[in-house]
C-alpha cells in the first residue's frame, strides 16, 4: 500500500484524540455522525453499530473529517476519502476497542457492543491555519 497520508497529516491524526465525522451515503442520501477513530499506516479503525454499520455494508465509500480548534477558531482540518471494510472478527474487534479506549482515555471494556470497521484511505485533503 502506498503512503497516501503525508507525515505532517499523520501527526495531526495521531498526536491527540479528536473526534471524526464519518459520512456515509445510501440511496444518494448522506448521513454524517461523530465517532472515535484510530489512524495508522493509511488505515483508519472505527467501531460502530446501527444505521452507520448498515450503510457501510451497503455502500463502503466513506469520508472522514477531523479538525482541531481553539475557542471555535480552526487550527487544522483533515478530510480522508476511503473504502470501508466491516471486520467480522471478535478478537480483532476487542483489540481495536482497547486501542480506541486507550486513545480516548476510557476503561478498556467500554463500548463493547460495536463492530470494527477499517477504512483504507484513498485520498487526503488538509489545511493547517
Amino acid at each position: 500500500m502506498a503512503d497516501v497520508v503525508p507525515p505532517e497529516v499523520e501527526s495531526l491524526l495521531t498526536d491527540e484524540p479528536v473526534v471524526a465525522h464519518l459520512a456515509t451515503s445510501v440511496d444518494d442520501r448522506p448521513h454524517s455522525a461523530p465517532l472515535w477513530f484510530r489512524y495508522e499506516d493509511d488505515l483508519v479503525e472505527i467501531l460502530t453499530t446501527g444505521i452507520k454499520l448498515d450503510q457501510l455494508r451497503e455502500n463502503p465509500r466513506v469520508s472522514l473529517s477531523m479538525e482541531r480548534d481553539e475557542g471555535g477558531i480552526p487550527k487544522w482540518m483533515v478530510t480522508l476519502l476511503g473504502t470501508a471494510t466491516v471486520v467480522e472478527d471478535e478478537a480483532a474487534t476487542r483489540a481495536a476497542n482497547r486501542r480506541l479506549n486507550e486513545k480516548y482515555g476510557v476503561d478498556d471494556d467500554s463500548w463493547q457492543e460495536n463492530t470494527l470497521v477499517r477504512v483504507e484511505v484513498g485520498s487526503v485533503a488538509h489545511h493547517v491555519y
